[in-house]
Parts: C-alpha cells; structure tokens; sequence
C-alpha cells in the first residue's frame, strides 16, 4: 500500500482542478461534493463451491479481499437559457488487501431537462428509481438498483430519455432507457420503453407500471402505500412478466464439465410479489416487514440438484482427476449465485432502526424460510454539520446447507467517513 497516499493526493487534486473548472464553464453553477473512505474487512468462507474449489487448488475461484478504498465526488448544476443540467462524477482509489492499487472514474449522472408543451423532458444519464418497497422493489424497472448493499454508495443513473407530467394528484413517467444500447444487452443495460403512472387519492399512493424490453417482452405491475396512521404504513407490489434474463446450467449431475456450464437464458413468464409495512414509535424507534417472492430466482428443485452437484464433484479427486479440473468445476457453481437479484424465491426481511439526535442505529435480517439461511446486518451511523461516520457488520447464517452459507464471503465488517464540502 505504499503507493496509495500518493494515488489519494492525486485524486483531491484532480477533484480541485474539476471544480475550478466547472465554477469557470458557468457562473450561476453549483457545486458541492464528498470524499468518503471506507475499509471493508471481508471474513472468507470455508465451505460451499467456491473454497471447496480453493482447496483443491489455491486462486481457482476468485474471491473480493480486504480493501480500502477512497472515493471523491463532484456534484454540479446550473442552467443554460431554458435549459437545467445535473452532472455528478466520482473518481476512485481502490487497494485490496494483497493486491495491487487501483484507479478509475465514472459519472454517476450527467442530464439536462426543460419543460415544453406542458412535460418535462429529460436527456442523458440520471438515476429513476420507482416502487415502495425496501428490501427489494418489483417494479425498479428502470434503475433496478441492488438493494441491501453492505456501504451504499451514490447510484450509477442509465442513459435515458425521460418525459414527465404533473398535476396536484397525478404523475406521469415516459422513459427508453438505453436508447443507443446493442440488442445482445441484458439485465439494467437492456433497451427498454417503461412508462409510471402516479396517483395519489387520500392517504394512499398508487402506482401502476408497464415495461417493454427488448427481448424480455412486456412486463405489468402495480404497487400501493398507505399511510394507515401517524405510526403505520402499509405497502404492497407485484409485478408480471413475460421473460426474465436468467441463467441455466448444462450439466446438473456427478459428471465433469470441460467449460463452464452455465449460460445465459431468457426465462419464462413469472411473478414478483412484496408485501410489507413499518411501524414507528414517537421516540423514532421503527420496525420495518417484508415478505416477497420472486420468480427470477432459482427453484428450490434446482438448488437441490445443485447442492448434489457440490457433493459429488469432490469425489472425482480419489479417482485420480486432477485437482485443477476438480476445482474448475466446483469454482463453476459459483454461476448460480447470480442467476438473480435474490439467491431464494421465497423471502421475508425485518429491520429494526432507532433514530436520535444525529445517531441512526439499526438491525436487519433477512431469513430464507426454504433452508433456514439468514444475512444479519448491524449498523450504526453519526451524522455532524459536515461530517458522517458509519459502520456495521453483516453475518451469515443458519445451517451448513443454506445457499447463503456457502457464498464466498461469510462475514464483512466496514467503516466509512464521509466529508462533505
């Protein structure tokens, strides 16, 4: 790591050259922005595909380290005639733990917008996150933003072009994410035309979706929120769909495989429903409930035929097969943990917060009732005039055979400093 103060010192000052130069491209710009560094201490696990495969043979499955990592971000707007433009960019030095020190940068958001003919348009890269639900949205059909990550981070937005309708009750969304995007894109980089429609009728909120993918077809949804009382509200989402980009394995039994078997699919039809709500006392104390299902994920048949493939590949070693195409086929059971978004159909999620003066505490937990598995997450945050700390600790639990036991990753502790300017 002894390169990193330097790759650090580098970094501010590009920052400080970039805000000089944006306050000088316009006079009536606003620029604000962060530096945030934060270590995430990762605990690796010893069992499922991935370390049975390290055993077998060291560096086989690749597995994130340690890392320190230092992020600075530029936020800038202002106007030009009719014109509002929105830019926000981040540059990064990453150093993991027994690797090598990395540089790089991305823009977050980069949009203008006006109005005319009564609707605001939009143009260029920005963040549109729809659906009510917290620990994961149906209907984010746009951004389809990862939920419940360890550190969050400032979003990554999707090329867009946006129009947008308001009155006092109702809203109107027209998007085509990823205008200029190849057919072959999949996932949040698909071509797609979506459009929300927003009303808002006493005390609930009703939204209604439809999303037309490239290749994945039409999808329909609908969510409500309802704020039942000072302490209660009520959530709900579903969400059809005619495909899903998903993926498959060619080979579900003992033998070995001389590629990896897995390969991307265009799944069937399905469904995507959540169920929630939150409680919240007069001291800020809230308890957060969800329930979903989701379709896109494996079938509890398909782990099954899964974990039987884990347990009898290592078996092929004392025939004599070489450890190196032994671990191959273990760290390749490695692609079912991201078939989707969500490791089991079947969820239900519980966070517990408390919030007071500038302290915001709080434990989540997600439970997979198909295998007993669940993710506990600890987190406490302090927030200042110009400054905010964070960390937490998220653990893996429930039995040897739970999917979330045999991830490569059982336990990630992190803290993270944030200075605003």
């Amino acid at each position: 790591m002894g390169t990193f103060p330097r790759k650090l010192t580098t970094l501010c000052a590009v920052v400080g050259a970039c805000s000089l130069s944006t306050v000088a491209f316009a006079d009536n710009a606003e620029v604000s922005g962060q530096l945030r560094g934060y270590w995430i201490e990762r605990s690796v696990a010893d069992a499922g595909p991935l370390a049975q495969a390290n055993r077998f043979q060291a560096g086989t499955a690749a597995i994130d380290a340690s890392a320190a990592t230092v992020q600075a971000e530029l936020r800038a707007s202002g106007s030009a005639g009719p014109l509002r433009w929105n830019a926000t960019a981040t540059a990064q030095v990453q150093s993991p733990e027994g690797g090598s020190t990395a540089t790089q940068g991305w823009i977050n958001e980069a949009y203008a917008s006006g109005a005319a003919l009564g609707w605001q348009w939009s143009a260029g890269k920005k963040v549109v996150s729809w659906d009510v639900g917290f620990g994961f949205r149906p209907n984010d059909v746009v951004q389809q933003e990862v939920r419940r990550t360890l550190a969050p981070e400032t979003l990554e937005g999707r090329p867009l072009l946006m129009a947008e309708h308001f009155d006092a009750d109702t809203a109107w969304s027209l998007v085509w994410v990823n205008p200029a995007d190849e057919q072959a894109n999949t996932g949040a980089k698909e071509a797609a035309l979506a459009a929300r429609v927003y009303r808002r009728a006493g005390a609930v909120d009703w939204h209604g979706f439809v999303r037309q993918g490239e290749h994945t077809g039409t999808s329909l949804g609908a969510a409500a929120s309802w704020v039942a009382s000072d302490a209660l509200e009520l959530h709900a989402s579903v969400r059809a769909f005619a495909h899903a980009d998903s993926s498959t394995t060619t080979n579900n039994g003992a033998s070995l495989s001389t590629a990896n078997p897995w390969r991307a699919t265009l799944g069937d039809a399905g469904q995507q429903v959540l169920v929630g709500g939150t409680w919240t006392s007069e001291s800020q104390v809230s308890l957060l409930v969800e329930a979903w299902h989701d379709d896109t994920a494996l079938t509890d048949a398909q782990w099954n035929s899964w974990s039987a493939r884990n347990q009898a590949l290592p078996l092929w070693a004392a025939r004599g097969v070489p450890a190196a195409a032994v671990a191959g086929n273990l760290a390749w059971q490695g692609g079912a943990f991201s078939v989707s978004k969500n490791l089991r159909q079947d969820n239900l999620f519980a966070r517990l917060s408390w919030q007071h003066d500038r302290w915001q505490t709080a434990l989540d937990v997600l439970y997979t009732p198909a295998d007993q598995g669940s993710i506990a997450t600890l987190s406490a945050i302090w927030s200042g005039e110009q400054i905010k700390v964070e960390g937490g600790l998220r653990v893996h639990g429930g039995p040897d055979s739970a999917v979330v036991r045999q991830l490569p990753v059982q336990r990630q502790g992190y803290v993270v400093a944030t200075w605003a300017f």
